[in-house]
């Protein structure tokens, strides 16, 4: 049984870092992608980076290059997110997932976490 569990959000203030973690577990990932999508309320799920499991290729949305870093930890079956300066816009749930297909669309994505609580104020 795959599973997928996220932690690491909060509140936090504009400007400041958050670092999520997913760990995988219940079978291989080598030839997965993993992926981040947030969710705010009253919008649809968006892509926000992706990397995949073996060669760690990654993969960033535009408004979050350059502040968001998508790592992961083969040794820990983990994966990071690590957000800076954060914006208020950046508030949403965020949500691990794995597919095997290196896409955007949610919905190309087989396994899902929880999601995770980030809040950032002004």
């Amino acid at each position: 049984q795959v599973q997928l569990v996220e932690s690491g959000g909060g509140l936090v203030q504009a400007g400041g870092s958050l670092r999520l973690s997913c760990v995988a577990s219940g079978r291989t990932f080598n030839n997965y992608v993993m992926g981040w999508f947030r969710q705010a309320p009253g919008k649809e799920r968006e892509f926000v980076a992706s990397i995949w499991w073996s060669g760690g290729t990654t993969r960033y949305a535009d408004s979050v290059k350059g502040r968001f870093t998508i790592s992961r930890d083969n040794a820990k079956n983990t994966v990071y997110l690590q957000m800076n300066s954060l914006k208020p816009e950046d508030t949403a749930v965020y949500y691990c997932a794995a597919g095997t297909i290196a896409a955007t669309n949610p919905n190309l994505f087989a396994f899902w976490g929880q999601g995770t609580q980030v809040t950032v104020s002004s």
